[in-house]
């Protein structure tokens, strides 16, 4: 695997974070990190918020579109004629990029050639872990499209349930609900184009009947895509919130958020494999 080396719109997303911080216009999210093993031996990030959830709770679902237009001081680069790269405005870590349609295009939609073409351009030069919540139920607080990237340094532990995905491991848990509900394929970083990265995503939304563009006007189920540079995952959801946690895309690469509504008590009880079957879709 070979990491991409110029990471120019890294280096571009902290000069804006830096500017935007300044001007108050990015509002960094403070947190403590917290770790739960479970019994597979994987280890869960539980991130959790230091100050109370009122904050998170106003951020995360305004009535007005924060992508039309979006806001000049968060941009970070225009990718192509369709799609311009921004920040998230309220990043737990610094540098979290959103990759945004120029024009509106509804979150719960297909993704298509143009989102997969922006996504490989942006990743040649600047890689890390992407993923994308097709809805509300999915974790989605946007109905406008949006793609998210966090830059990693280390490729080869992108995310806590890296192995979970990988080729050798081909998630390997005991667990039929959320196996049924996960279709994972490795892809070739060097060899994989934009059309190959579509044709996967196809082929596991296949493997999930999320339907295809060809038969349904928008897939049959919410789900959450998880792209790392040697794997691509799917996840069919039912729901997007269990036991006082809300969960998007980052819960299955093992990443938690702890509000005060969190039932922590259930969590140590249960564990975080648990709570992920809670909100997976059909067996």
């Amino acid at each position: 695997m070979v990491k991409a080396t110029n990471e120019l719109y890294w280096q571009k997303s902290l000069a804006a974070s830096k500017k935007a911080i300044r001007n108050g216009t990015l509002s960094p999210i403070e947190t403590k990190l917290d770790y739960i093993k479970t019994d597979l031996n994987l280890v869960f990030e539980k991130r959790i918020l230091v100050n109370d959830s009122l904050k998170f709770k106003r951020i995360i679902g305004p009535n007005k579109n924060p992508f039309s237009p979006w806001e000049k001081e968060l941009e970070i680069d225009n990718i192509n004629l369709e799609h311009v790269l921004i920040l998230n405005k309220y990043p737990v870590q610094i540098g979290h990029m959103l990759l945004i349609t120029r024009n509106w295009k509804p979150q719960n939609g297909w993704l298509d050639m143009s989102d997969w073409a922006a996504i490989k351009s942006i990743d040649i030069d600047t890689t890390g872990l992407w993923f994308f919540n097709s809805c509300k139920e999915a974790g989605a607080s946007q109905t406008h499209r949006h793609i998210q990237l966090l830059r990693r340094e280390d490729l080869c532990n992108i995310c806590p349930l890296q192995n979970l995905y990988s080729s050798e491991n081909r998630f390997k848990i005991n667990n039929n609900k959320l196996i049924d509900n996960i279709s994972s394929k490795s892809k070739d970083y060097a060899k994989c184009g934009a059309k190959d990265l579509y044709d996967i995503y196809l082929e596991l939304c296949s493997n999930l009947d999320l339907g295809s563009p060809s038969l349904c006007n928008k897939p049959r189920y919410p789900y959450n895509i998880l792209l790392s540079p040697s794997w691509v995952t799917v996840i069919r959801r039912s729901s997007e919130n269990a036991h006082g946690f809300s969960l998007n895309a980052l819960a299955f690469a093992g990443y938690l958020l702890n509000t005060d509504k969190s039932d922590n008590k259930w969590l140590k009880q249960n564990g975080p494999i648990r709570l992920l079957e809670e909100v997976v879709g059909l067996t």
